[in-house]
């Protein structure tokens, strides 16, 4: 009688709840194999609702929107926001808006939030974290600043620059997780898929 063979270990779908292509990115370097749901919700921003509070708010609607038609998979959303002084700082509506957001944060230090919410409904299980990393940016002229804004997209990002690529000529150091300040703090959020059976080609 020969024994029995184990049955191959079921490795749940994983979807990314966002349209980011800078968390895109970051899983697919870390060799993660994923799907990319856009979710349909208005991201909340009131100013009664602390950084911690709303990035929080607005990574559980993103994944939960789309777990709902994806109730096998494991789902991952994610919001990041900027903060200086305690307050919020968006994305800008225009270049002049960026290039204001760029002169308030020359010469200082702001934090990076970014909360994370993975979840995999069919087993009924959730988690949520964050990660907070400080910026601190060069001292920015006038001409620095256009500089900058001519080579990059500020209009999707939050704080109107991106870490990656041209951020070094405006970010003087990063205290804290690099990729947190992209769009996803990839250490910890490693370790939560391990924990609900998502691993990379790496692993």
């Amino acid at each position: 009688m020969t024994a029995e063979r184990p049955s191959p270990r079921v490795v749940p779908r994983f979807v990314l709840a966002s349209g980011s292509p800078r968390r895109r990115h970051l899983l697919e370097k870390a060799g993660y194999e994923f799907d990319v749901v856009l979710p349909v919700v208005a991201e909340v921003s009131d100013a009664w609702l602390t950084i911690r509070e709303a990035t929080a708010c607005n990574a559980m609607r993103k994944a939960l929107e789309v777990a709902q038609n994806a109730p096998g998979a494991v789902v991952l959303g994610a919001d990041t926001l900027v903060a200086l002084d305690g307050r919020v700082i968006g994305k800008p509506a225009d270049l002049a808006s960026a290039a204001g957001i760029l002169r308030r944060l020359g010469g200082r230090s702001h934090e990076v939030w970014t909360s994370v919410f993975v979840c995999h409904p069919a087993s009924g299980r959730a988690h949520s974290f964050q990660e907070v990393s400080q910026v601190r940016f060069r001292k920015l002229n006038h001409r620095a600043i256009a500089k900058y804004l001519a080579k990059v997209d500020p209009l999707d990002k939050a704080g109107a620059y991106a870490a990656q690529g041209h951020g070094v000529e405006i970010i003087e150091r990063i205290e804290g997780s690099y990729s947190n300040v992209v769009g996803l703090p990839m250490e910890e959020t490693a370790r939560v898929l391990r924990a609900f059976g998502i691993t990379s080609r790496r692993n």
